[in-house]
């Protein structure tokens, strides 16, 4: 049995990266959106500083360092999402574009030039602050900004390497990466640009700091942008890229693994070609990365690799990536429990895989993830879990460790989820036979208290009824369950009462009372036209002062108590009228048709003075149909008289629906007072009542 599609359940999607230059802005400070005369004040400082762009645009120093102040006092302004919009109001954005490039100087100048590289940084920086919205990233291109900062990519080739030169080229890098972020035509713009070859050429370049930046740019790029993509292969840097992920630096190699990452996103081919590359062993070293957004990207990569076929799941495995995993699921980082339980499960679709994340220790872990809130975490872990459970040597362990009640009990948040455990379950209740369940009976004659209990509750509902009484009357699974009702603990009670409810269902194929039951003794009757007819009656009723005719022939064939009043040695014997004392005109006239039609539609109103009426004159048959109409109106108020009635004219069949009806509304009854003395007072008739449905011959498999 398979999912529909479980590459596509439960997959962390992967994201663009926009870089807000981290280092600059200081998270926690206190954001307010300017008003009044704040905004007015704000604007007039922005339309200076523009003003002040375009009229600086020369080589002379003083106009290089009012730019250049220019430049650093919007970018300061910038770092402030709320007054983003104010900036661009401002007329910022042209200004700032305008400066992306050195200003003219005459044929032949090669003297040294006053802030060079410094304000088309600054530039780059502003506008890669005001690129973080979304709704200013296409004025920003319009505005030309993109074929500079493409321009200034290549800096280094037309200078010396200075550490002006190195800063432009990063803040460049970082532009790109703001503006393409999420938006598909403009990603497409850079690569139509000629922007992904230099990028992929500085992911060389000698400072670590361009390097991140430029694969920043690159991670962008390729989110979900095929040509982007291809043309990143194409260029080579999928060499580059995997040197970089065994970086000691962390900003290197969380880097390399994003694009990565999103190169294979829905990508066979290129997948083939970063594993054929060697990525696999340094992607899986990042596992142990201390960069926990390393380990992260590497989890989710290693869940990708693991899609592609078996080979790749079981290399996966024996290159050492189980261990880290499991370990990441005890994380407190939420993300990195997501993904590695994302990994976790498509290695668990194999197999071979199966039994070595089971004994590595990845059970538990994923089975206490089922608790988590959120939808994509408790996914990932329910789908790892349904692999696992696809090997028989995993399925004691399951049952070991409780991991049927967690499947059962658990709050699953989305549908998938639901589906997903409810297959687990079913894989798991079709391995239990054989050497699994000789496992199970040898747990649950040796292992200790709670681990018997929890195989017994786990048999319970999973095992066929074929092996009911092998398990439950042969290996004393029947008192390991009804010893949860005698529990301290309600949660304990609760479950064995669910338990037995599901053994009820399965010993039988329709419980007592669901159907009216047919006469237990075929015989002739009469007929209606001889009810209470004088005609050829032999004995007459007084009941409540009335005359009931009636005839001893048919009485006598009707129960052994009319036989001992007539052919015993009662004074009845031979007396034409017999009062009959204690019994209701009605429930007396009812019962004679019972006994001379063999039909007789009881009534609620009348059902409990009929059958003591049938109970008294032991009439098995209309015992039963008053029993059937008295089961259909238990309800929680009353079952505990219900019970007792039973008890009081032995009504067997109604006793056991009052015992099924407790058992499966256990919860809502023990919110009630006094629920704790009628569990105990029914327990050894619960006990009974097992003790015949399970032995019971199995009918159905007798008739095959």
């Amino acid at each position: 049995m398979e999912l529909q599609h479980p590459e596509e359940q439960g997959i962390p999607e992967r994201k663009g990266q926009k870089r807000k230059l981290e280092e600059e802005i200081h998270e926690g400070r206190e954001i307010s959106l300017p008003t009044g005369d704040a905004r007015r004040a704000l604007l007039a400082e922005v339309t200076a500083q523009v003003a002040v762009l375009e009229s600086a645009f020369s080589w002379r120093e003083s106009d290089r360092a009012a730019a250049k102040r220019a430049t650093h006092v919007l970018a300061e302004l910038a770092k402030n999402e709320e007054v983003v919009n104010v900036i661009v109001e401002g007329g910022a954005v042209p200004a700032l574009v305008k400066h992306l490039q050195a200003p003219p100087c005459e044929d032949g100048d090669l003297s040294p030039k006053p802030f060079e590289h410094e304000v088309e940084k600054g530039s780059a920086f502003a506008l890669g602050l005001l690129a973080v919205k979304p709704e200013h990233q296409q004025l920003i291109v319009d505005s030309g900004a993109l074929s500079h900062l493409l321009n200034l990519l290549h800096r280094h080739k037309d200078s010396s390497i200075s550490r002006a030169v190195i800063s432009v080229m990063r803040r460049a890098a970082d532009a790109v990466t703001n503006l393409a972020h999420e938006n598909s035509s403009i990603k497409t713009r850079v690569r139509m640009e000629g922007g992904i070859p230099p990028l992929v050429e500085l992911l060389e370049f000698t400072d670590t700091k361009v390097q991140r930046a430029a694969a920043g740019a690159l991670r962008t790029l390729a989110f979900k942008n095929d040509e982007n993509k291809n043309q990143i292969v194409e260029c080579n840097a999928l060499p580059t890229l995997i040197l970089m992920l065994r970086s000691e630096d962390a900003a290197i190699h969380y880097e390399a693994v994003g694009v990565i990452g999103n190169l294979v996103h829905s990508s066979p081919n290129i997948k083939k070609e970063v594993l054929s590359a060697g990525a696999l062993q340094p992607v899986i070293g990042l596992l142990n990365s201390c960069c926990s957004e390393s380990q992260r990207e590497a989890a989710l990569l290693l869940g990708q690799f693991a899609a592609t076929d078996s080979d790749c799941k079981v290399h996966i495995v024996q290159r050492g990536a189980v261990r880290p995993l499991i370990e990441m699921l005890h994380s407190p980082d939420v993300q990195l429990k997501e993904m590695s339980a994302f990994a976790l499960g498509r290695l668990a679709q194999d197999t071979h895989n199966q039994a070595g994340i089971a004994h590595s220790g990845g059970l538990i872990p994923l089975l206490k993830l089922l608790d988590s809130k959120n939808g994509s975490l408790q996914h990932n872990a329910a789908f790892a879990l349904y692999g696992l459970a696809d090997n028989e040597d995993n399925v004691s362990d399951f049952i070991r460790v409780g991991g049927v009640q967690r499947l059962q009990d658990g709050e699953f948040i989305v549908q998938a989820t639901k589906d997903c455990v409810a297959k687990t379950l079913k894989r798991l209740e079709e391995k239990i036979h054989g050497r699994v369940l000789n496992h199970l009976l040898y747990l649950m004659r040796v292992a200790e208290k709670p681990v018997q209990r929890r195989v017994a509750l786990a048999l319970a509902h999973l095992c066929s009824p074929d092996d009911h009484r092998t398990i439950f009357i042969d290996n004393n699974g029947l008192e390991l369950l009804l010893g949860l009702l005698g529990s301290t603990s309600a949660k304990q009670q609760l479950d064995g009462a669910v338990a037995l409810y599901k053994l009820s269902n399965k010993a039988m194929t329709l419980s007592p009372m669901d159907a009216a039951p047919p006469s237990p003794t075929p015989q002739v009757y009469l007929g209606e036209q001889y009810v209470n007819n004088a005609t050829l009656s032999d004995v007459t009723f007084l009941v409540e002062g009335r005359r009931f005719y009636a005839h001893r022939i048919c009485l006598l064939a009707s129960s052994d108590a009319f036989r001992a009043m007539f052919d015993g040695g009662y004074r009845e014997k031979d007396a034409r009228d017999i009062e009959i004392p204690n019994i209701k005109w009605e429930v007396f006239e009812m019962m004679m048709r019972f006994i001379y039609t063999g039909l007789v539609d009881v009534t609620l109103d009348i059902a409990q003075d009929l059958l003591r009426a049938a109970d008294q004159y032991l009439l098995e048959g209309l015992k039963r149909l008053c029993e059937y109409t008295i089961a259909q109106d238990i309800l929680l108020e009353n079952v505990s008289n219900m019970y007792e009635l039973s008890e009081a004219f032995h009504a067997m069949s109604l006793r056991h629906t009052c015992i099924l009806f407790i058992l499966e509304h256990f919860d809502k009854l023990s919110a009630r007072p006094g629920h704790l003395h009628l569990i105990q007072r029914i327990v050894p008739e619960i006990r009974d009542y097992f003790a015949k449905a399970l032995t019971r011959p199995n009918t159905h498999k007798l008739r095959l």
